[in-house]
């Protein structure tokens, strides 16, 4: 069974590249990969001075639904 819909979840894990494949395995689409850092990646994580690499992946059948995966460390 396919994953019907998921609302913009984030996680912070260990290893982005295995849970990039973990929901690409799941049946979800990569939309792409960023750097981000400063005042957004601080809201995200409720972390201060961090920089995230995230990854967002989509549903293949629900155009609205992504969701981020981060990976955080101190600057």
């Amino acid at each position: 069974m396919a994953i019907q819909r998921m609302d913009n979840v984030g996680i912070v894990v260990e290893d982005l590249d295995a849970a990039i494949a973990f929901f690409v395995e799941l049946g979800m689409e990569l939309e792409g990969r960023a750097e981000v850092e400063g005042l957004f990646a601080d809201q995200c994580t409720g972390l201060d001075g961090v920089r995230c690499d995230i990854a967002m992946v989509r549903t293949r059948t629900v155009t609205a639904g992504s969701s981020w995966r981060s990976t955080a460390a101190p600057r």
